[in-house]
């Protein structure tokens, strides 16, 4: 690899970008990839502050911007791995116990990967879309959620209208768990593609909540098609 010199700022800092040169057997997709991770300010972040991803920022940019996450709260996060959500709303909602004098939340993390421990997150190792799956999560769960959270995502196919009926067929399957376990007044938050969630999808949200929002975070990047769905106020069950 090798450095050079991309501009300059302040008290005579240089910006260095990260070159990747190309390896024997190595494709151009895999060099592109890699040189962006290793220039991608959130991903540096991420490595000083220990977090498991760079997607603990874009949790962290939807909190910061809707505040929804607060000590007490009780949260399930859908496709958590490698568990970068679950360490933010575990510290924001004091799962742990780290705060002494503020409520202690719940934070309950599912994915079909198997993720590493975290500190106030209890996990779940199941493939959430299997028949019966909700009743496991409901189980473990034990009782309402205040907040329901899907960053789950199907492997791409590149073939854009393909790639969206798949992500909203995630998204109607986390929708209609929230419905089910949501205390009034919760919060769901997805992932979509961007144009957000389709005409079927936004009309039932509409019913079940008070406010219905699309965010893309900054540190969701430019040129991905994901934005997130929020929805606020959840009406109750019928």
């Amino acid at each position: 690899m090798s450095k050079e010199e991309k501009g300059s700022s302040g008290r005579g800092q240089r910006h260095l970008f990260t070159r990747v040169k190309t390896a024997k057997g190595r494709k151009l997709s895999s060099k592109m990839w890699l040189e962006r991770q290793l220039n991608d300010p959130y991903v540096k972040r991420a490595n000083a502050e220990n977090r498991r991803s760079r997607a603990a920022y874009k949790l962290s940019e939807l909190d910061d911007k809707f505040k929804f996450l607060a000590p007490g709260k009780r949260v399930v996060d859908l496709g958590c791995a490698p568990g970068g959500w679950c360490q933010i709303a575990s510290e924001r909602v004091n799962s742990a116990g780290e705060y002494k004098k503020r409520p202690a939340g719940f934070v309950l993390g599912v994915d079909l990967q198997e993720v590493d421990p975290i500190s106030g997150v209890e996990l779940l190792h199941l493939d959430f879309m299997d028949e019966g799956a909700d009743d496991i999560v409901k189980a473990a769960l034990g009782g309402p959620a205040d907040v329901v959270l899907s960053d789950m995502a199907a492997s791409s196919t590149g073939h854009r209208q393909t790639d969206h009926l798949r992500i909203i067929d995630l998204c109607e399957t986390a929708a209609l768990f929230a419905k089910d376990v949501l205390v009034p007044g919760g919060i769901f938050a997805a992932k979509v593609l961007r144009g957000g969630a389709d005409a079927d999808l936004l009309a039932q949200l509409k019913r079940d909540y008070k406010t219905i929002r699309h965010f893309k975070p900054a540190a969701s990047r430019s040129d991905s098609a994901e934005m997130y769905l929020y929805a606020e106020g959840f009406r109750g069950r019928d």
